[in-house]
């Protein structure tokens, strides 16, 4: 799982060729283990890419490393199938002007569903109470920044009270759809639908 970033849904992928193969009786314990590994979607490569060309934004990064990244991003979402089954088959990634920090990054992401370089970033460039709300889907760099600073929201259980009080909407470039989502993205995060009574904030 992705830590100190949004949340990544890791769903079961199955490698190599579909069919039967000849099953031999295992002695309890010993049986073979399950050809399967974690899955991220090309669409959560390439949130993690843009959020790193943010994060670089925010460090006054060289702005053809930001564009790299960001092109990095486009070249993914145009895949015509995941990039975790072209990586398991030892392939490179077939995305123009990918060079190999990229191709190895990318790699590291979609085999173990995290990023080394993008979670030292967020502990470079972001406060704990931003990177906390990072861990909600569809909170990356500048929103938790947002919302953080504007806000004084630090933490997924914080942050769906201030939907639920419609305290989101009231921010610049935020309406009810995006507070809707975001109060849904932080409930599904806590694992329940009202979250406990928080001192000072309810």
């Amino acid at each position: 799982m992705m830590q100190l970033t949004q949340t990544i849904q890791i769903m079961p992928y199955a490698y190599g060729k579909p069919g039967k193969q000849p099953v031999q009786p295992m002695l309890p314990g010993l049986e073979a283990e399950q050809t399967t590994r974690p899955m991220v979607t090309n669409r959560q490569v390439a949130e993690v890419l843009s959020s790193i060309a943010s994060l670089l934004e925010f460090q006054n990064s060289n702005p053809y490393r930001i564009q790299a990244y960001r092109n990095a991003a486009r070249g993914v979402l145009e895949l015509q199938e995941p990039a975790a089954a072209i990586v398991a088959r030892g392939e490179l990634l077939p995305v123009p002007g990918l060079g190999r920090r990229l191709q190895m990054r990318i790699a590291e992401l979609v085999s173990t569903g995290t990023m080394t370089f993008y979670n030292d970033l967020c502990m470079q460039s972001l406060p704990q109470g931003a990177r906390s709300l990072m861990a909600v889907e569809h909170v990356g760099p500048h929103v938790a920044i947002r919302l953080y600073e504007e806000l004084g929201i630090d933490s997924p259980e914080k942050l769906w009270w201030a939907a639920h009080q419609q305290r989101l909407r009231k921010l610049s470039g935020f309406g009810v759809r995006s507070e809707t989502r975001l109060k849904e993205a932080a409930a599904h995060f806590l694992g329940r639908k009202e979250p406990a009574q928080l001192g000072g904030v309810a």
